[in-house]
């Protein structure tokens, strides 16, 4: 492979994952209901999908409902849950119509069994698409992830199919939710917090952060055009100097 071709690829990440943040504080400066801030950040959801899949971003993660956004009052988390229902019946086939494959991510047992019907539903219809892995996290937190993934391990060891010092972090990773998906390559939030808030913690161990001030309805395809530019222009590490990756980059290649 040519350098050029590789330097290419190296500037765009193959797993992004983005904290839809701000919806609520849209719709505040408009004067609605926190809820038109969740129906305006469709747009921006469709948008950032749309320039992820044309870049050749191969996985984007959406953090679209926290374990803990239960806490938050009882008619906003039903028109959430609705408005969830409504984009997977509506959206799904405009995502097999373009090769997108679909996953949630999450504890989807507190969901009323309409919503994990529409859930498996929709990803069984997205399946077979070739292009990019669109995944949903919904009733998702990063504690909760890691913990199951201890608990699979654990049974197995209880089981006798493991040993206890067999348990590497490339096997615990395999047992997240999200499987053999590369880990993180750039994390972005919305609406200028600048947190993780319990965000799939394992796998942005070595993620790139962007924050943005613009509030999620509000980021759209040039927002996210801008992040992946921003992206481009990071030198990624990994422990090691500057100048051993500029070395590395100047070895000549097959």
């Amino acid at each position: 492979m040519d350098k050029t071709k590789q330097a290419v690829q190296a500037a765009i990440p193959r797993h992004v994952a983005i904290i839809m943040d701000g919806n609520n504080r849209w719709a505040k400066k408009r004067f609605l209901p926190g809820v038109a801030g969740h129906k305006a950040g469709v747009d921006a959801v469709r948008a950032v999908i749309e320039v992820c899949a044309e870049a050749g971003v191969e996985v984007l993660t959406l953090f679209a409902f926290s374990s803990e956004n239960w806490q938050r009052p009882a008619d906003e988390v039903g028109a959430l849950m609705e408005l969830f229902l409504m984009a997977l019946r509506r959206e799904a086939k405009k995502l097999v119509s373009n090769g997108i494959r679909l996953r949630v991510l999450g504890d989807r047992t507190r969901f009323h069994p309409e919503l994990q019907a529409a859930i498996a539903e929709a990803e069984a219809q997205a399946a077979g698409g070739t292009g990019m892995l669109l995944q949903v996290a919904a009733n998702y937190g990063g504690q909760w992830d890691i913990a199951q993934a201890a608990q699979r391990l654990a049974r197995e060891v209880a089981a006798g199919h493991l040993a206890a010092d067999e348990i590497t972090p490339d096997l615990l990773q395999r047992c997240l939710a999200t499987g053999e998906q590369p880990p993180v390559d750039l994390c972005i939030r919305t609406g200028g917090e600048q947190r993780i808030s319990n965000f799939l913690l394992w796998q942005v161990a070595y993620a790139e952060l962007y924050f943005s001030d613009a509030l999620w309805p509000d980021f759209k395809h040039a927002a996210m055009r801008a992040a992946l530019d921003d992206f481009a222009r990071r030198q990624r590490r990994f422990g090691k100097t500057s100048e051993q990756v500029a070395a590395e980059q100047r070895k000549p290649t097959c």
